[in-house]
């Protein structure tokens, strides 16, 4: 069996039989620049120049656009209000990633900072707001949409990942802390979601990110999230990051659930919101679970979260040694037997 090295960007790899070699140019690992030799040759040769290979590269596949072209293909898609079908698959426990796997065209949009990694074929490049539909009536609606974004604390610009290949390639996401990555089909929601202006991580390109007015004025000042969150809005999947163990709840009519302000993740926009005080003078002082809670009535689903990130990060901070030295970590006496002890406290 004939064995061949490859020369690809510089890098020599192999040897490897033919068939492992025609397959790697089928899954476009190796393109018409790539030389090869054998055992009998009398130097390196240009991959195509060779019978064995010249075969694969008339694969009939889909061109790689140029960047322009890809943008107008995303945007005539975008403007029929249809997002791109995205596979994807979660790995991880508690700081868990999300890789998604597109198909010839098919793209998917980021929040800056959760790129992972991704195969050859993708493509990355920075949008003004998120290029969804919302934005085909030139710049000013552009600047309208990305201007939302900023209200909710986030960027004027996104990331835009797609894939220019003639073949699947995949993409990865990860999580910003520990917790758990959700996906949720808006379709299934009838195409809005309303969640922490934080917690959004991916989604496939057509999804649209918006702002959802709290018009009560309780909510406004109590609800943790102040008067604005994030919407989502579309036809397609969309993944959102939330800390702790999460739960699914489906209220039905007239159901209402009371819960922590800072432990809501996302709910369907049909669920009625409302910050309630806890009542008592003496549970709204000494209780230590703050002054207010939020009331969440059905029908519709909800998402919560049994650890939200800031109440973890003030535990760690309240934990950590305020000066030098150590923090009697380990030691049922803390601070006292290292004081005893000499150490600092």
């Amino acid at each position: 069996m004939q064995s061949w090295f490859v020369a690809v960007a510089g890098k020599q790899l192999g040897p490897w039989p033919t068939e492992e070699v025609v397959r790697r140019i089928h899954n476009g690992e190796i393109s018409r620049e790539a030389h090869v030799f054998a055992q009998g040759m009398a130097g390196w040769e240009p991959i195509a120049s060779r019978a064995e290979f010249s075969g694969a590269f008339t694969r009939p596949s889909a061109p790689a656009p140029a960047p322009a072209a890809m943008q107008a293909q995303w945007a005539a898609q975008a403007s029929g209000q249809v997002a791109h079908e995205i596979d994807y698959e979660i790995f991880g426990e508690e700081m868990q990633l999300v890789e998604i796997t597109l198909d010839p065209q098919e793209a998917c949009i980021a929040e800056a900072g959760s790129f992972l990694y991704m195969e050859p074929g993708i493509q990355m490049e920075t949008i003004f707001g998120d290029g969804s539909k919302q934005q085909s009536s030139g710049f000013m609606g552009k600047l309208l949409s990305a201007g939302k974004r900023v209200i909710t604390g986030e960027s004027l610009f996104m990331t835009a990942f797609g894939n220019t290949a003639g073949h699947r390639q995949k993409v990865a996401f990860a999580a910003p802390y520990p917790g758990r990555i959700i996906p949720i089909d808006l379709k299934q929601l009838g195409g809005t979601m309303i969640c922490q202006k934080d917690s959004f991580l991916v989604a496939a390109r057509g999804i649209a990110l918006g702002i959802a007015f709290q018009k009560k004025l309780g909510v406004g000042f109590f609800g943790g999230e102040g008067f604005i969150l994030q919407k989502l809005e579309g036809d397609g999947l969309a993944f959102v990051h939330a800390s702790g163990t999460i739960i699914e709840r489906e209220l039905k009519a007239g159901e209402t659930l009371r819960i922590d302000t800072g432990c809501l993740v996302a709910f369907e926009p049909r669920v009625q919101y409302d910050i309630q005080f806890v009542g008592g003078v003496k549970t709204a002082l000494f209780g230590g679970e703050g002054l207010f809670f939020a009331t969440l009535s059905g029908p519709g689903r909800v998402w919560i979260q049994s650890m939200p990130f800031s109440r973890f990060a003030s535990r760690i901070f309240a934990a950590a040694p305020q000066r030098g030295g150590s923090a009697g970590e380990g030691s049922i006496l803390g601070s006292i037997g290292g004081a005893i002890m000499g150490g600092d406290s």
